[in-house]
């Protein structure tokens, strides 16, 4: 399925609550996060410490992220469908990815700080 529909934005994956985010973050638990909307919507506001990789770019760009395989990966984006598709490439490639439920939406309708930098 990874290989020809790896872009198919419904089916379930593993996710993460923005609370629970938030409080593994606060714990400085080692996550690897990942923002997949644009480079335009990333800059509007995203949670700090994130790298931004387009979901059409996840692919081609993995291996130069150099992600940590004993780390896990968790996949943004603004309400949760562009993040499935990147969830299963990472887990594809072997990573404990999971996504934020209900992306950004969620992270800010529970008034969590982000960044704009």
């Amino acid at each position: 399925m990874i290989d020809r529909f790896w872009w198919w934005p419904f089916g379930s994956v593993p996710e993460i609550p923005a609370a629970d985010l938030k409080a593994r973050l606060d714990q400085r638990e080692p996550l690897q996060l990942i923002d997949v909307r644009s480079a335009g919507e990333f800059a509007a506001g995203h949670i700090k410490g994130v790298i931004n990789v387009p979901v059409n770019q996840l692919r081609s760009t993995l291996p130069a992220l150099k992600l940590d395989p004993n780390r896990p990966v968790i996949a943004i984006c603004a309400t949760a469908h562009r993040s499935p598709p990147a969830v299963r490439v990472l887990r594809h490639a072997g990573f404990d990815a999971k996504q934020l439920q209900s992306g950004m939406v969620a992270w800010q309708r529970a008034k969590l700080p982000i960044t704009k930098k």
